[in-house]
């Protein structure tokens, strides 16, 4: 999305060029007409005395044949071939209808798991950030359609609900108010709140008699209310709620994840389950890997972050030449993250993990060679068999569900011949504004990026089997952009450096 920042600023430039061409074709334009204008008012006022002038004969006759041509090529001429050109080379990277789309929901994402209405979207109020941006009238509509479409009526009601108040406050926009209320109106009886519904077909109705389903749907409104009433033996409704529409006016639907509400209350910072006993176990330490020879004038620091399951984070794992060379590197090959799909086996594209990544190898670049043999003696554990370094880079709400990292079917492909996924190694390489947490649902721990730290955890247990409390999460981003780079040991070659167990311990 840098990239784009920088094509629209080209594209700005482009544009400013081509209007300052059609100035200077408008003047040249203009000039001839004054001239001609003058010309013309003192030929037609005694055309046979102007023309009794032997000069003004030939220069009419030069005219007609030669300049009114020159003035017909300059009229012609087309000075948009510049910015149409450049449009046309900047529009292949140029974001499509998905993107769009997946930009909305990503705010929508982010409105759930941190709770902000729709007017501090709107009014760019969000913490961490530097640069002020708003969305009118008509971005609030768009956003409330968009969710409209997709069956989201929650979603669109919290949208359109602010389009209206924006508007209702005396913003201008191209969006009628009777669209607003149209789809407003439907999104709140889709809520079950009959009554408001009627209310705001009522206001759509007097702003816009004519409306060819206001009428239709006031009637059906009405006659729902009226049998409803019926049913609970009343006569008379209670009035519409008049209290503005706020985030926790209507319940949010449950969704496919059982932990929905732990995971993006941790993402919040809220739910936290560090208790002072347990804090008073914690410790920090120099980490010489067992007296390794590249770790004795330079042990690596070491913080306990939990423990158990035993998390711990690095400090200064990676610097910021190492950081900057492994984005430089993973850059031209980022792409759209996938999941290996839990029915078929093959990887594919997800909502819920929503990030680009790349792989990198000891051969792109020493600094790979170097980051790889840092792992391996921090944690004693060998990465002959561990997957590539792969990098990740969570942009607009980019996140990933909880999951889990080892295979829950590990006899499939590579893990036949390599074993399952033992731990994770993962290295924060940029600090976030806001929001961008791993977080774990299962014992409640939250732990932020902090740009040239690590850290790391085993997922299966010394027998072999799967550490089920390891699910965790990577929050959606709220203010900034979080680039991590994972590194994914297996268990052969840790026979030795690992030894099994036949319990399930840490």
């Amino acid at each position: 999305m840098t990239d784009l920042i920088f094509a629209e600023r080209e594209l700005v430039q482009s544009l400013k060029e081509y209007i300052e061409a059609e100035e200077l074709k408008l003047e040249a334009v203009k000039s001839w007409a004054n001239k001609l204008d003058m010309l013309t008012h003192a030929s037609t006022s005694d055309p046979e005395g102007f023309l009794a002038h032997p000069v003004n004969a030939y220069k009419l006759m030069k005219r007609l044949n030669t300049e009114w041509s020159e003035l017909e090529s300059l009229v012609l001429q087309d000075p948009s071939d510049g910015f149409i050109s450049n449009m046309s080379v900047h529009r292949q990277n140029f974001p499509d209808e998905e993107d769009e789309k997946g930009a909305a929901k990503a705010l929508m994402r982010l409105q759930d798991t941190y709770k902000l209405d729709s007017e501090s979207f709107s009014k760019g109020k969000l913490p961490g950030v530097r640069y002020n941006a708003q969305l009118t009238v008509d971005d609030c509509f768009d956003m409330g359609k968009l969710a409209y479409n997709e069956n989201d009526y929650y979603h669109s009601v919290l949208w359109m609900q602010q389009a209206l108040r924006q508007m209702d406050s005396g913003e201008d926009a191209k969006t009628p108010k009777a669209d607003i209320l149209d789809y407003l109106s439907y999104s709140v009886y889709q809520m079950g709140d009959l009554s408001r519904a009627i209310e705001l077909t009522r206001r759509l109705v007097a702003i816009d008699p004519s409306h060819q389903r206001a009428e239709g749907n006031l009637r059906y409104f009405e006659r729902l209310l009226s049998k409803e009433l019926r049913d609970l033996g009343r006569s008379q409704q209670e009035p519409a709620d008049e209290r503005p529409i706020q985030l926790d006016t209507y319940e949010r639907p449950k969704d496919y994840l059982p932990e929905r509400e732990v995971y993006e209350a941790l993402c919040r910072g809220e739910g936290v389950k560090m208790t002072s006993k347990r804090r008073s176990r914690l410790l920090c330490r120099y980490q010489d890997g067992n007296r390794n020879p590249r770790l004795l004038l330079k042990p690596m620091k070491e913080e306990d972050e939990w423990d158990s399951p035993h998390i711990v984070r690095f400090l200064e794992a990676l610097s910021d030449e190492e950081i900057k060379k492994i984005k430089e590197l993973a850059k031209p090959k980022l792409a759209r993250a996938t999941v290996r799909d839990p029915n078929t086996g093959v990887l594919t594209v997800a909502h819920y993990r929503v990030s680009k990544s790349a792989w990198l190898e000891e051969e792109d670049d020493p600094v790979i060679a170097r980051v790889n043999q840092r792992i391996e003696d921090v944690t004693g554990l060998s990465v002959n068999t561990a997957e590539l370094l792969q990098v990740a880079n969570y942009g607009v709400g980019g996140q990933y569900e909880p999951h889990y990292d080892f295979s829950r079917r590990p006899f499939d492909g590579n893990l036949k011949v390599d074993g399952n996924r033992l731990a994770t190694y993962l290295n924060y390489m940029s600090d976030v504004e806001a929001g961008g947490a791993t977080v774990f649902p299962d014992f409640g721990a939250a732990f932020w990026p902090r740009k040239g730290t690590a850290v790391f955890w085993y997922n299966l247990f010394k027998s072999g089997e799967g550490d089920y409390r390891t699910r965790h999460a990577a929050c959606p981003v709220l203010v900034g952009s979080k680039w991590v780079s994972n590194k994914w040991i297996h268990e052969r070659g840790q026979e030795f450096r690992r030894p099994c167990g036949l319990t399930e311990e840490d």
